[in-house]
């Protein structure tokens, strides 16, 4: 058995590209072997700022003998069939790999034939030619001199290696003639570090490939680079009586930026600590890319770790102060912008977001901030909460998008509209709901969970998703430009976790009046863009529930069954009752036996041209004459009266609990009764109880959409 070693040598590959390179290379070049019918023992992906690296141990030398089969016409098909036949097999004429076969059909052409096994490395080369030509999708890719080949960034040379020996070069030539021929060299040499061990090295293997490169300066590993950072990081802060302030996203970003760690310690002057902290680390980890310290209290330090790509003799010295240099500029900019913000009021920026376009289609932030006004008092309403504080925060929470601080580090909105408002002494409520409205920004980010901070969150989202399916631009397939999933997930976490009963459709409706009375032009009508709303959230809502476990065939059936529900937090409760009900013995029985009268029942329907009914009035009591039957009905009647009231007070494991009592009935009636009995009036009135069983199910869900 043989092993494979691959290295892509480029110019420096942005870092966040770089760790799903090495997993899309390894996938693709596995995936091409397995389609050759080629296996393996183990394949390894890494990557640095400058490579991407793969290596396959265990593959055989060549490829095994494939033995081909194809079935072709009748041997009296006509001569167009036969000489197509023909040409799909590569010949001219019928020879001894053509053979006639009886089939039941008739008498058939059959190709058969062995065809010997290609050597491993001629199936590597041409896999790696089409990786590079045509099949690796680079988030950006881009061309270089005249040549008509994409990569991330130039590429410089190949190392292949099969078995000890290096590959052929691969060529690659514009068939159009306007561009030169892109040759990749494939050796058995690469480089090492930039600037540390820029010489070029032989390799003979992986182990070796390894080994060596770390001779040169670089650490393959990603884990093995990370591993180091952080370990070095810790203990600077510790011997500095500090902590690193943990950002695992930061830490992923640093290690695809290097390829020598060399973590070191810097520091900033302590005036600038008057700056929000949220600034401060915003430009360290954004513009930077340091990580912050903390102090003992937890609060953070005028100190910072930089990660540099090389070691100088000066033991770091010269690095250290170029990026004190750096960051001094960087946060003497952000105090000089937070000192000249204060100085004006939150609401004396209003007037400055008549300026600032929401959508051409949808106004100024400044008619969007007065829609979120209103907006924001009746959700506050709503929920019970202070009314005017939400009005309030409503009206600032945009604000600070024209403040200087947010002109030059974006990223803080929200966050230093809460300090200013705090420094114009609004109340600690407005000033939390104001950095709070943006949230959930994401999956990992929390919800608010102040009664005011949800109110204005909920009206910032809504208003975007009510504007924006108002004037049809919704999103499409994988293209959702303005985020409203992300939108409509928020609203649904922050209704979930916060326990709210609240009605989409109200909050729909009250959006789109906003905008009826704002006379928005092309607003499609109201109940067109409340349904559309109402359909997009649940296909969100299937989303949220499947990351807490719900199944998606049992969302369905809650969905079927409450066409008109718009609580959210109702459906995910009957939603959650609903499985754990399925997943018992008695829910599975039941489950089966619904299934079972409703199949009965569509059939018969079909037979019958008619439908049958489940209502009280359709069964014929004097028709009861076995005591399965009786004691079926009395059950259906004792679940769905205390159903009812169960479900109206939302105790829908009190439901599940009383269809539970229906499993002994419904399982007697099923082993002891014949339902199509030859009397036709007997056959009618036990079809109509079965539909009643189907009847008093159907308000908790459809189970005939639940698998199983």
């Amino acid at each position: 058995m043989a092993e494979f070693l691959l290295e892509l040598f480029s110019e420096e590959i942005p870092a966040r590209m770089q760790a799903k390179a090495a997993e899309d290379l390894k996938n693709l070049v596995t995936k091409g072997l397995a389609e050759k019918g080629l296996n393996f023992d183990s394949a390894v992906a890494h990557s640095t700022p400058r490579r991407l690296a793969l290596s396959i141990d265990g593959l055989p030398e060549q490829q095994p003998d494939q033995q081909i089969e194809k079935k072709g016409p009748r041997v009296d098909a006509p001569e167009q069939a036969t000489q197509g036949f023909l040409k799909s097999i590569g010949k001219t004429d019928f020879d001894d790999s053509c053979v006639k076969e009886e089939t039941p059909k008739g008498t058939f052409w059959f190709y058969r034939e062995t065809v010997a096994g290609v050597s491993t490395a001629a199936i590597l080369t041409d896999i790696i030619s089409d990786i590079i030509r045509r099949d690796f999708k680079w988030p950006k890719s881009m061309k270089w001199g005249s040549y008509d080949v994409n990569w991330v960034r130039p590429l410089h040379s190949v190392l292949a290696i099969f078995n000890g020996k290096p590959f052929a070069s691969m060529s690659f030539a514009d068939h159009s003639g306007n561009h030169e021929t892109f040759v990749v060299v494939c050796r058995d040499k690469t480089k090492g570090h930039r600037f540390l061990s820029p010489e070029e090295f032989t390799v003979i293997n992986f182990a070796d490939y390894m080994d060596k490169l770390k001779q040169h300066h670089v650490l393959l590993a990603r884990a093995e680079r990370k591993q180091i950072i952080s370990a070095q990081a810790q203990k600077l802060a510790a011997g500095a009586g500090l902590a690193v302030k943990e950002d695992d996203a930061l830490l992923e970003e640093i290690v695809g930026l290097v390829e020598w760690p060399v973590p070191l310690m810097g520091e900033f002057e302590k005036e600038y600590l008057e700056v929000p902290h949220e600034v401060l680390v915003s430009t360290m980890r954004g513009n930077q890319k340091y990580i912050a310290l903390l102090d003992g209290d937890g609060k953070l330090a005028n100190k910072f770790i930089l990660v540099a790509n090389t070691e100088t003799e000066d033991g770091g010295k010269e690095v250290i102060a170029g990026n004190e240099k750096v960051l001094r500029a960087r946060l003497s900019d952000a105090k000089f912008y937070w000192d000249q913000d204060r100085r004006h009021k939150l609401e004396s920026r209003l007037p400055a977001l008549e300026q600032i376009t929401f959508h051409q289609k949808l106004g100024t932030l400044r008619q969007r901030v007065d829609r979120l006004k209103v907006l924001a008092r009746e959700i506050a309403e709503m929920l019970g909460t202070d009314a005017a504080a939400a009005e309030r925060a409503a009206e600032l929470c945009k604000a600070d998008l024209v403040s200087g601080v947010v002109f030059q580090f974006p990223e803080v909105q929200g966050i230093i509209g809460r300090y200013y408002a705090l420094h114009d002494k609004e109340k600690p409520e407005v000033a939390q709901a104001i950095e709070d409205h943006y949230k959930p920004a994401g999956a990992n980010d929390d919800c608010p969970g102040a009664p005011v901070s949800i109110a204005v969150a909920l009206a910032d989202k809504v208003d975007a998703l009510v504007g924006f399916f108002g004037i049809d631009e919704k999103p499409t397939g994988s293209k959702d430009p303005f985020a409203l999933r992300r939108a409509a997930l928020g609203v649904i976490r922050i209704i979930l976790e916060n326990g709210l009963k609240l009605s989409l459709n109200k909050l729909f409706a009250a959006g789109w009046n906003l905008y009826k009375m704002e006379g928005l032009k092309d607003l499609r009508a109201e109940k067109d863009v409340c349904d559309d709303l109402l359909a997009f959230f649940r296909d969100r809502l299937k989303v949220a529930l499947k990351d807490k476990g719900v199944r998606f065939d049992i969302v369905d059936a809650v969905f079927a069954a409450n066409g008109e529900n718009d609580d959210v937090a109702q459906t995910q409760a009957l939603a959650l009752a609903l499985q754990e009900f399925i997943s018992t013995e008695n829910g599975a029985n039941l489950l089966t036996a619904y299934k079972r009268a409703a199949n009965i029942i569509r059939i018969e329907e079909k037979k019958d041209g008619r439908e049958y009914s489940g209502d009280e009035k359709t069964i014929n009591e004097g028709l009861l004459k076995e005591q399965q039957e009786i004691d079926l009905v009395k059950a259906l009647a004792n679940t769905s009266n205390a159903m009812q009231g169960l479900f109206d007070k939302e105790d829908f494991t009190g439901c599940m609990t009383e269809m539970s009592k229906l499993r002994g009935p419904v399982d007697a009636f099923f082993d002891k009764i014949l339902v199509n009995a030859d009397d036709a009036a007997l056959r009618e009135n036990r079809l109509h109880l079965l539909a009643r069983l189907r009847d008093t199910m159907n308000p908790i869900a459809d189970f005939s959409k639940i698998e199983g």
